[in-house]
């Protein structure tokens, strides 16, 4: 109901309580003349004149405390009586400015006059709320704000609060309806009093001034009251409506929710047990950490189109908002989108996989080690201790964080891809250049063969397999023998296979061999920077030449 409709009933019902109140009034006029020329050569009774003061002075105080619509209605009085002060104020001006000769106590009437009519006007001013409709505020129901969408769990946190308010709104509104209905019984109560001490004390002009201020008071909230309970009736019935709505609409969504649940529980329930399954079975095998990771990305994909297409009321929406928004995304977060793209690189195109044993150059910075995991946004490698450790970092054992951006920009060696678990590895010692090369070599050679025998195997195996994937023309895995002519003598550098994951071991464990072995031999002196002087002597001859060196052994 508007609040223009509640002024059109406000003004009708005041109408006919007006017309009502007048014709009550002349009757209570006519009863009373009667009942004073009955009373007037009756003694006063003080004794129930006493008792009903005490009932009338009960129904004051009680009138008197917390209550707001008699405050109303006396400064909405309290204004009448200024604004009728001003018209008579208004009148007197006008007939003393219309004299043309005023005499000294004239012109002092109208100044005084005029200072009247600013303090009247002042207390106007504040009072000017109280000029028309003087119960608008308290009248007006709390506004009803927007009802929210239920549409999400947490939809129905925001639902429950707004059932909340609308019950605290509609109980302070009908709170307000009850104290005014409240006072006008009690107004009545009074009126009542007033007429019993009117009947022993007919003559007695505060009872008659009260009584009609009483009577003025009913007159004035009898109207009120009506449009307050008209209006509550339809305030009541809008907030039961809302409330129904609400009610149902979580409960619809608690179903729905309940059942979303049941579903991602299914789905956990299941992945446990898959996980179960996998573990008991495969642990030991090299795919069970790739099975892990793709039953996890399974379950996080499953379980963002379960949330999607169960909240989302409108996909191709979101797909329409994404689109718009991927360019601002790849430009604004770069980094992150190629550290995507890698990913996709890496999965799909598989060059890296967990376990590989892979060589990072990061601004002349080299890191050798295993990668341990690999997300959607970088790769994590495990520092092992190996010969780039030992030579150049000298510390290992640290967890390195490669964003997979970086295989766009850096360069990564892979020591185990599609399968092969060896290297080439390499042992260098100097002889001196009269010392016998080929027994060195053949010492080298012997030495290496014998500890790289199972490697050699593994890797013919492995590249023979890798040759329908590459173009690989070099397949020799025996070991390799170089002979090289340094300054200081001959660097005899020796090659094998070894694991790609243990290369300190062997490279240890054949450099013992080989210095264990020279050591033995006479005629084979390991050689360091040192200098010669050959003084009245001739300088000695290597007892071979380079030329007795067989140069396919190398090959």
């Amino acid at each position: 109901m508007s609040f223009k409709n509640i002024l059109i009933a406000f003004t009708l019902l005041s109408s006919t309580a007006a017309f009502s109140e007048a014709t009550l009034e002349q009757n209570s006029t006519m009863e009373l003349i009667e009942e004073v020329s009955e009373t007037q050569n009756q003694p006063l009774d003080m004794k129930k004149i006493n008792q009903l003061l005490l009932q009338k002075e009960a129904l004051d105080k009680e009138l008197a405390d917390n209550n707001i619509w008699s405050k109303i209605y006396s400064n909405y009085h309290t204004y009448k009586e200024l604004e009728k002060q001003q018209i008579a104020l208004d009148a007197e001006i006008e007939r003393l400015e219309k004299i043309k000769n005023r005499t000294r106590e004239e012109n002092e009437s109208l100044q005084n006059a005029h200072d009247n009519m600013i303090t009247l006007l002042g207390k106007l001013q504040l009072l000017k709320e109280y000029e028309k409709d003087p119960f608008k505020k308290f009248l007006t129901p709390p506004e009803i704000a927007d009802v929210p969408k239920v549409d999400s769990p947490f939809a129905v946190i925001g639902a429950v609060s707004y059932r909340e308010k609308l019950q605290s709104d509609i109980e302070e509104y009908n709170n307000r309806y009850e104290s005014l209905y409240h006072i006008v019984e009690k107004f009545k109560e009074k009126q009542v009093v007033l007429k019993k001490l009117l009947k022993l004390d007919p003559l007695n002009l505060d009872y008659i001034n009260e009584q009609q201020d009483t009577i003025d008071q009913i007159k004035t909230f009898i109207p009120v009251l009506e449009i307050f309970k008209t209006t509550k009736n339809v305030y009541s019935k809008k907030i039961d409506e809302i409330e129904l709505k609400l009610k149902n609409d979580i409960q619809r969504e608690i179903q729905r929710t309940m059942t979303i649940g049941a579903i991602i529980l299914f789905f956990i329930f299941l992945l446990f047990f898959i996980k179960f399954f996998v573990k008991k079975y495969m642990s030991e095998e090299e795919s069970f950490y790739a099975i892990n990771k793709a039953l996890n990305i399974s379950f996080v994909s499953i379980l963002i189109l379960t949330l999607l297409l169960a909240y989302i009321e409108n996909v191709s929406y979101l797909v329409t908002i994404l689109g718009f928004a991927s360019a601002g995304i790849a430009i604004a977060m770069k980094d992150w989108f190629m550290s995507l793209m890698g990913w996709a690189t890496i999965v799909l195109g598989g060059a890296i996989h967990v376990g590989d044993r892979v060589r990072f150059v990061r601004e002349g910075v080299e890191y050798v080690g295993d990668i341990v995991d690999i997300s959607m946004l970088r790769m994590t490698m495990h520092e092992d201790v190996n010969l780039t450790s030992y030579m150049t970092n000298r510390r290992a054992g640290r967890m390195i964080f490669i964003p997979n951006n970086f295989i766009f920009t850096d360069m990564i060696a892979n020591y185990s891809h599609s399968g092969l678990k060896t290297v080439w590895d390499g042992i260098d010692f100097v002889i001196t250049f009269d010392s016998d090369a080929n027994k060195a070599t053949h010492i080298a050679k012997e030495i290496t063969k014998k500890y790289s025998k199972g490697y050699t195997e593994i890797t013919r195996k492995q590249l023979n397999k890798l040759r329908s994937k590459y173009g690989m023309r070099n397949t020799n895995v025996e070991p390799r023998i170089f002979v090289h002519i340094e300054p200081y003598g001959l660097k005899i550098s020796a090659w094998y296979l070894t694991n790609s994951y243990a290369t300190m071991t062997l490279r240890s464990t054949i450099s013992v061999e080989i210095i264990a072995r020279i050591q033995e031999e006479e005629k084979i002196q390991l050689a360091f920077p040192t200098q010669s002087i050959y003084m009245d002597k001739n300088v000695p001859k290597p007892q071979m030449g380079l030329d007795t060196i067989d140069p396919n052994q190398g090959r």
